[in-house]
């Protein structure tokens, strides 16, 4: 429930009224002075699915409902029309309004100072669940991580038209970005030269590490998926909490691979890392955009008016910018893609011919190293076997032939064999 008072003259009073008994809503409302002016204080309790319409009905009044309008929540309200109004609306969609949006996506957004401290913790510990292969590490990392609260006023602010939310927002974003990046490498670091890892750690041979070598299309759906999410939660009533471990999921251990990565001098890996951390937080971005444009601007019930661009200059440089970041990871990932459906491809036409009848494939992974940019350098395929006393046929030859024809990559092809026994 909700508490709406609105401030409106003498001459207005009576349509309001009229208004609120005609829709069966329980009102208050009292004598207020305001700078000398005596005017009427009205206020009353509606659902939450009903204060947009409320609001909209004020409006073709002629009520400004920019003048005076307090909106607050009501853990809860006994009017005799209350049990009506909650029916009435219990199945209505209405998204917060205009005031509501920006004051939530505020509320969610912490101070500069502390966001930066809490993201620079949440790479530390990021870093510390990657290097042990930790998930449980990594979740905590996530959670821990205040981004969707800038990620959310930026989308505010374009769609509202708040330009000094936006560009704040934005900088926000990036200083953040760069926080977590600069924090990672420095305490991956500080673990190498203090001796708790070697100099000649293989990163890449740590799962969690190398899940994250490249961007990929899995991404891209991933971030828009988590922005979408994060902009559903905003415009309606629930919590934004647990859709904020979504949006740091798709970044804060891609910002720690690229600081690891830089550190080991495995700089192919810290490149790819850095791409998916850029592409995920453009996905992440531009899902909350287009949700939130779709519910504020978009048709003919639209909930704001309306307005030309914040900056020309500026709306046309990021346009720029996230074109050419899309087409180079774009490519990427088309190349990637493409690589690893050939090499299954491969694989599994290999394993399907006779010879290979008692053979099961398991997985295909990919491991990425310090080549040039473009495709793994090793292929490891995990295949299972019945312990029957014989030695394994020479598939890794097999293999290296037929992915090395098929892709034209020079790449290293290992077999790994799970034993089982059948009873």
């Amino acid at each position: 429930m909700r508490l709406l008072q609105v401030l409106v003259d003498d001459d207005q009073l009576e349509p309001v009224t009229e208004l609120l008994d005609a829709e069966g809503v329980d009102y208050l409302r009292q004598r207020v002075w305001t700078g000398g002016d005596g005017q009427w204080l009205v206020e009353f309790p509606l659902p939450s699915d009903a204060i947009g319409y409320m609001r909209t009905e004020l409006e073709d009044l002629g009520i400004d409902t920019q003048r005076y309008i307090t909106i607050t929540g009501l853990e809860s309200a006994s009017t005799p029309s209350t049990e009506t109004l909650q029916d009435r609306f219990a199945d209505d969609f209405d998204p917060l309004t205009s005031p509501e949006l920006r004051s939530k996506a505020r509320d969610m957004s912490p101070d500069t100072r502390s966001f930066l401290a809490m993201i620079l913790l949440s790479s530390v510990i990021a870093v510390a669940g990657l290097l042990i292969n930790s998930p449980e590490v990594v979740v905590g990392s996530m959670v821990i991580a205040p981004i969707v609260g800038p990620v959310m006023t930026a989308t505010v602010g374009a769609v509202t038209g708040d330009r000094e939310m936006l560009l704040h927002s934005v900088w926000i974003q990036a200083a953040g970005l760069a926080v977590a990046l600069v924090g990672a490498a420095a305490f991956a670091w500080l673990l190498q030269v203090t001796g708790f890892y070697p100099r000649t750690l293989s990163v890449t041979s740590i799962d969690l590490i190398a899940a994250r070598a490249t961007p990929n299309l899995i991404i891209v759906a991933i971030g828009l998926a988590a922005g979408a999410a994060g902009a559903f939660g905003l415009v309606t009533k629930g919590p934004t909490s647990l859709i904020g471990v979504m949006i740091a999921a798709a970044l804060i251990p891609a910002a720690a691979t690229a600081g690891i990565a830089a550190v080991w001098g495995n700089y192919r890996l810290a490149v790819g890392a850095l791409l998916l951390l850029l592409l995920s937080i453009v996905a992440i971005n531009i899902g909350a955009y287009v949700v939130l444009q779709r519910f504020y601007r978009s048709g003919p019930g639209r909930l704001l008016p309306e307005k030309p661009g914040l900056n020309r200059i500026a709306v046309a440089a990021t346009v720029v910018a996230v074109v050419l970041l899309v087409a180079v990871v774009g490519g990427t990932t088309y190349q990637q893609v493409t690589f690893e459906r050939t090499v299954n491809t491969e694989v599994e036409d290999t394993l399907d011919e006779p010879r290979y009848q008692d053979l099961g494939l398991v997985s295909v992974q990919m491991e990425y190293g310090e080549g040039s940019y473009g495709s793994p350098q090793t292929v490891t395929a995990v295949v299972s076997r019945s312990t029957d006393g014989t030695d394994p046929p020479p598939l890794a030859d097999e293999l290296d032939r037929r992915i090395t024809a098929a892709t034209d990559e020079p790449v290293d092809v290992r077999v790994q064999f799970v034993e089982y026994q059948r009873g």
